[in-house]
């Protein structure tokens, strides 16, 4: 089976000649169909995110259960499946409390070797290899958690992208912020991640929804995912054309999906008087944001931070699925391009130059 290696920072993945492990105990192996490219992937490959290689990444994947473990119990081969990056232990303070995202061994597996005893499950010409997921590769092993159930009928290949994309920009709105009907808001980014933030908020009411990218293209894009006015940041100033829409008030949430500190702040400036901004992005490790402290106390703003959109994953994710089949929330629009293995660094190319709202690489 093949995998796409990347074995040191800011250089092309390798597409090789991988073995991996059967599944031990509690594991799953899963033939992937597709994965979507994410600007994780992107910003792993640059060193941005605190992952070194060599590596195997990937991990916005959707497939078929091939083979199971001892112990596991929650699906079967042939069992269609998303796969999740993150791997609750599900049984913490913060599992109890219904918030997986904050589960602290969850986060150290994310940045370790991939599985939860801290090994390996891939080899590389004889050498152990860490791996982050895997859905670059044929196929991978993951954690039973890592594997949401959903429905056979859905298609893999627009299925794979709620394993982060979707998830996150669709949580960002209806977990972390919950928009109510009639509020208004702004997203600031209309890649990926920011369209879903945008339908998202579209699907839950907002009265305005102002979507702000430099690229015209992307903006077209966002005005079909729901987006009812556009600023082009490259020609406009988004502050003063979010309050001309609002009247001078601004908007309840800002959701910023970039990952940039100056447009944090400039989401910031954009809030009405007890409006938050909600940070999708990830900004570059170590980097910091300057905002004008007058503002919390007097004026009632707030910033929130949004990991993978607050997940409840074995409940959202079957459910976002059952919307997209339904008709009421797009996936297939999100799809600009499609890619084999072989051309992943094209995938991530035509990420990095805005080429593409999602790639995705079809197995």
């Amino acid at each position: 089976m093949r995998a796409a290696v990347l074995y040191s920072v800011n250089e092309p993945f390798q597409v090789e000649e991988v073995e991996l492990a059967r599944p031990g105990q509690g594991e799953v192996r899963v033939q992937l169909k597709a994965s979507g490219v994410c600007h994780s992937d992107l910003s792993i490959q640059r060193g941005v995110l605190p992952m070194p290689p060599p590596r195997i990444i990937g991990h916005e994947g959707a497939g078929v259960v091939k083979e199971v473990g001892s112990g596991v119990t929650s699906v079967a081969p042939g069992d269609h499946v998303i796969l999740s990056w993150m791997y609750p232990c599900g049984h913490c303070s913060e599992c109890g409390r219904g918030r997986p995202a904050h589960c602290a061994q969850a986060l150290g597996v994310v940045f370790g070797g991939g599985a939860l005893d801290g090994g390996t499950r891939f080899k590389v010409r004889g050498q152990d290899m860490p791996h982050w997921v895997g859905s670059f590769a044929e196929e991978t092993v993951v954690p039973e958690v890592a594997c949401i159930k959903i429905r056979d009928d859905a298609p893999l290949d627009k299925a794979c992208l709620v394993g982060c994309g979707v998830m996150t920009g669709v949580g960002a709105v209806w977990n972390t912020a919950k928009v109510q009907p009639g509020e208004t808001v702004a997203v600031f980014g209309a890649g990926g991640v920011g369209l879903n933030a945008i339908q998202a908020a579209a699907i839950a009411g907002a009265e305005k929804i102002v979507a702000v990218d430099l690229l015209a293209s992307k903006l077209e894009l966002a005005r079909e995912f729901g987006a009812t006015h556009t600023v082009d940041a490259s020609k406009s100033d988004p502050e003063g054309e979010i309050r001309g829409l609002t009247n001078g008030r601004g908007v309840d949430w800002a959701f910023e999906v970039i990952g940039a500190p100056k447009v944090i702040a400039t989401a910031f400036s954009c809030l009405a008087r007890g409006g938050n901004v909600v940070v999708v992005g990830v900004p570059p490790f170590g980097s910091e944001v300057t905002l004008p402290g007058f503002a919390f106390p007097m004026e009632e703003k707030g910033v929130i931070g949004s990991y993978y959109g607050t997940p409840r994953f074995h409940y959202d994710m079957p459910r976002i699925i059952d919307m997209y089949m339904a008709g009421r929330l797009k996936l297939d629009q999100l799809v600009t391009k499609t890619f084999p293995l072989a051309d992943i660094n094209q995938a991530l190319d035509a990420l990095d130059k805005g080429a593409v709202a999602r790639g995705v690489i079809v197995y």
